[in-house]
């Protein structure tokens, strides 16, 4: 029948590599088992036969935000690099407690649970850290280089497997015996340090951008007072029934924060004046007409809220989501309007046709002397961020409105510092994308080495 994919094993075949007799269809897909061929005839050494694997610790993790140990779980490993965005951090006493999970340089960490497969090699840049148990430790002992085994698993080759051998049914799991068995091609030497340098240049190009942007941030900070600047701990406020409800319409605690007030006084009270977001930048509010038959869509979990780079996946028409509206195009500012404390911010710095974003964004125009990138490192700002909480409705799911963002307060930084802040944002922006290329060219190095020997092999 058209469009019916079967394969056939052997029943000799089936338990040599699969110990508990998997049968489900997807295991055997023919692209599984020809990828799996290919590392065959290339020849390849499992990950017990080089390495040594745990994972991290099983028990309750205890935070602290005044300890230096990053933890590292799950979200934290992407496609050869950290991100460290959620901002956690683990005791001191439990990191010396638990000196099997502390990672060391050149470990490579693989998310099992999520988006199971991602992983990153431990630099010097990452230490102190320690893991939870969502995580899979790599600690090579011999033969290979860790980057080359990072990118290899990031490659087809190894995506393959992490997802082909992960199991369960409400939430997918890889399980540390697995990770074992996960074959990885045996390639020379000499192609190992190949990509091993190539992976360590994008590191160096991801480190550059970082630095630019907290120089960006800190002349922001500086110039406008609150460089050093820290919260009020009062947590109480009083306010008459005619300043608060019926000026504000809001009677939750929460809004009437001291920390806010004292925010918004020193923005409001800055040397060279302030203005409204809505005076300065103007609301997207266009619409697609739906007359295509594929868009590219953004929603807010495509906006990696630790580098603000965002992706966009091509979407049938008839299958984009309700909330899939507002038509963008480049230069373009998205502000996530869903638990906006976490900085989805993002420029849309390429040219996409079709391109829709979801109407959980407020969707904003550069329309005045008022550099977009200004504005957008100020809305990542840890004091913009935690300011942005006095307007969350909901708590479950908080959420703000666009009249807030719009009516938000924000400095007239001196234009010849907001060029500079500018030029620093565009700079790091760059080093992040030759970054990414870089790491997306060293990957496909590997599986087309891959793939020239098995042909090699097989003549």
């Amino acid at each position: 029948m058209e469009g019916l994919e079967a394969s056939e094993v052997m029943l000799s075949e089936l338990k040599m590599e699969n110990e508990e007799l998997r049968l489900n269809s997807e295991y055997y897909s023919k692209i599984n088992i020809e990828l799996n061929n290919q590392l065959d005839t290339v020849g390849f050494k499992t990950i017990e036969e080089f390495a040594f694997v745990t994972d991290g610790i099983h028990t309750a993790i205890p935070y602290d935000d005044e300890s230096n140990v990053k933890l590292v779980s799950a979200t934290s490993p992407r496609e050869n690099y950290f991100d460290f965005s959620r901002n956690a951090f683990i005791s001191e006493k439990a990191h010396l407690e638990n000196p099997r999970t502390a990672l060391k340089e050149d470990d490579i960490i693989l998310s099992t649970v999520g988006t199971i497969g991602n992983c990153a090699v431990v630099t010097p840049s990452v230490l102190p850290a320690n893991s939870d148990r969502h995580v899979g430790i790599i600690r090579i002992k011999d033969k290979f280089l860790p980057n080359y085994v990072s990118t290899f698993l990031l490659s087809k080759y190894g995506r393959f497997q992490t997802l082909r051998e992960s199991t369960g049914n409400v939430q997918l799991n890889l399980f540390i015996y697995k990770i074992k068995t996960l074959k990885i091609a045996d390639l020379s030497l000499e192609i190992q340090k190949k990509i091993d340098n190539r992976v360590k240049v994008a590191y160096t190009k991801r480190e550059q951008s970082q630095s630019l942007y907290m120089q960006a941030e800190a002349l922001l900070m500086e110039t406008i007072g609150l460089k050093d600047f820290q919260p009020s701990r009062e947590n109480k406020n009083i306010k008459t029934f005619k300043e608060s409800f019926l000026e504000t319409g809001r009677l939750d605690a929460e809004y009437y924060q001291p920390k806010y007030e004292e925010v918004e006084n020193i923005i409001r009270n800055y040397s060279n004046g302030y203005s409204l977001i809505k005076e300065k930048f103007k609301q997207n509010k266009q619409t697609i007409d739906y007359s295509k038959k594929q868009y590219y869509y953004t929603e807010i979990g495509d906006v990696n809220i630790g580098d603000s780079s965002f992706v966009y996946n091509l979407i049938n028409r008839d299958d984009l989501p309700d909330n899939a509206k507002i038509k963008s195009e480049r230069n373009d500012v998205l502000i996530s309007k869903v638990r906006p404390n976490r900085g989805a911010v993002a420029i849309i710095d390429e040219g996409i046709q079709d391109f829709v974003v979801s109407g959980a964004f407020t969707v904003l125009k550069e329309c005045g002397n008022y550099k977009k990138e200004a504005l957008f490192v100020l809305l990542k700002t840890d004091v913009y961020k935690e300011w942005l909480l006095k307007y969350n409705v909901g708590t479950s799911y908080p959420v703000i409105r666009d009249n807030d963002i719009l009516n938000l307060p924000i400095p007239l930084v001196d234009i010849s510092v907001q060029r500079q802040i500018a030029d620093l944002i565009n700079k790091s922006f760059a080093l992040r994308k030759e970054s990414e290329q870089l790491l997306d060219e060293t990957k496909n190095m590997v599986e087309k080495e891959i793939e020239q020997n098995a042909i090699g092999a097989s003549e």
